[in-house]
């Protein structure tokens, strides 16, 4: 009897100690990348005419962010902001790749921009491996090619799928189902031990193609395709939720939902505009809300208070430092262009912190070199070509149609000051004139039509054309200026 009593107590010590090990554990996190997604693309965002309840619920469950940004509005230096916790201007990383080459109708030239993630950064994947996480990058890496790719940065299992495949009931349009597939078999495969899932999605981005019945349900959407691929984005969240829900991992995994850059608001490629990004001025491409706002939609139970939503501004290059302080993982904060949300997201606050960007590039969508900086509810565009500035108050005019420049003189110096230090500060590469410059096609691509100011949700048929026009130029730029 004695014997039994001591084995079962031996039993209950191994029990609670396994108990305690689990409750100790540091957090999986899985960090769910959208690409040209745009701010209010999903319904919790107030979208009426798509539909994403597996994202909504994750909204509900965790908090949403109203004032979440990209740390550059187009993809490539984004995501290298999110793995390195670094400004795209301090990396050299500032436009897509391999980016676009010099063109008659730019007033300035191209900066030369760095064509891979630099192996010297310390990424996010390779902080948390050193600290004994599983790693995987299933999706698109858009950082570098051959000896810059997910594995030299710290990623165990690679996958990049398909970013274009036949719509069907297996892969969607974009392989989405596939990635999915992936995604869940390494979460299994690593139920025990903590993990970081990194999960690039080739959606929404243009060309866009889904399933004929899902089109045929978002007949009246703005672009009823666009809503289908969202729709199909969405589904496969859920999926990849749902196993959590099974292997018991909900309680103990960050769930990080968000996008590298705000959506599309031009046609391009011989296709409709994907989206719209209202109340918002202008989208991918340009430094206006439209083009540097993201969905973002974060969830850790007993941690993040569910059904918050915060109007903080927040940038991406926040989440390296971030998910290192939740994970418990040492970190010297002044390695980081970004901060530790931990303190918002448990539902306290943050310092008004000024947040920047420099962008010195043309663009497919229509953009030209700019810089930006956001103090509290105040925003100063800078335009590079004639440094022109623009200000606006973002309390009262989200869609950024009355500049107060002329209204703020002091506020303005003193903003397109601090910017000016910054970009010394972090080396910034400038433009230089351009010898070969055509005012004619300036004078057709940048004047005759102004591209940001397009409302897509509210274009007149009468535009229609003038818009047709402006994109065919648009493409015989970029067509010319390839690399």
């Amino acid at each position: 009897m004695r014997g039994l009593r001591e084995l079962l107590a031996v039993g209950l010590c191994c029990l609670t100690a396994l108990t305690f090990a689990a409750e100790q554990r540091p957090p999986n996190v899985i960090f769910i990348l959208a690409d040209d997604l745009g701010v209010n693309d999903l319904s919790c965002y107030g979208r009426k005419d798509q539909a994403t309840p597996r994202l909504d619920r994750l909204a509900a469950a965790g908090m949403r962010f109203t004032s979440a940004y990209c740390a550059q509005p187009i993809c490539s230096p984004s995501r290298a902001a999110i793995m390195s916790g670094l400004a795209p201007a301090r990396l050299h990383l500032t436009t897509f790749l391999p980016g676009r080459g010099d063109a008659p109708s730019q007033k300035l030239l191209h900066p030369k921009n760095h064509m891979q993630l630099a192996l010297e950064h310390t990424t996010l994947a390779e902080h948390l491996k050193s600290a004994g996480y599983a790693t995987a990058c299933i999706g698109k890496w858009h950082l570098g090619g051959v000896g810059f790719g997910p594995k030299e940065q710290g990623f165990d299992v690679v996958h990049a799928g398909k970013p274009n495949t036949s719509p069907n009931a297996d892969e969607g349009g974009k392989g989405e189902y596939d990635l999915t597939a992936r995604a869940i078999d390494f979460v299994r495969a690593n139920k025990d031990k903590p993990f970081f899932l990194y999960l690039p999605h080739n959606n929404p981005h243009i060309p866009l193609a889904a399933k004929p019945e899902l089109i045929e349900k978002f007949k009246d959407s703005f672009n009823p395709t666009y809503a289908a691929v969202v729709n199909t984005l969405d589904d496969c969240v859920g999926r990849l939720l749902d196993v959590l829900d099974e292997l018991k991992l909900h309680d103990n995994t960050l769930v990080v939902f968000t996008s590298d850059n705000g959506g599309v608001h031009l046609p391009e490629l011989k296709e409709d505009a994907p989206t719209h990004n209202t109340p918002f001025r202008a989208g991918k491409g340009y430094l206006y809300e439209g083009g540097l706002r993201i969905p973002l939609i974060v969830r850790l139970p007993k941690v993040v208070p569910a059904d918050k939503v915060s109007d903080t501004p927040v940038i991406n290059t926040d989440w390296l430092p971030t998910i290192l302080d939740l994970c418990g993982v040492p970190f010297e904060a002044n390695k980081s262009d970004g901060v530790s949300l931990v303190p918002l997201l448990k539902g306290g606050s943050l310092a008004v912190r000024p947040l920047r960007w420099h962008f010195p590039h043309y663009n497919n969508q229509g953009g030209r070199p700019a810089g930006a900086i956001r103090i509290g509810d105040w925003k100063l565009i800078e335009h590079y070509e004639d440094h022109r500035l623009e200000m606006f108050n973002l309390a009262i005019d989200r869609a950024e149609e009355h500049d107060l420049a002329a209204k703020e003189p002091k506020r303005v110096a003193a903003m397109q000051a601090e910017l000016a230090a910054w970009r010394i500060s972090i080396g910034a590469q400038g433009n230089e004139p351009n010898s070969n410059f055509d005012p004619a096609w300036y004078k057709r691509l940048y004047q005759d039509f102004d591209s940001s100011k397009l409302k897509p949700d509210a274009t007149a048929a009468a535009m229609r054309n003038k818009l047709a026009a402006w994109r065919a130029g648009m493409d015989a730029v970029v067509a010319k200026s390839k690399k």
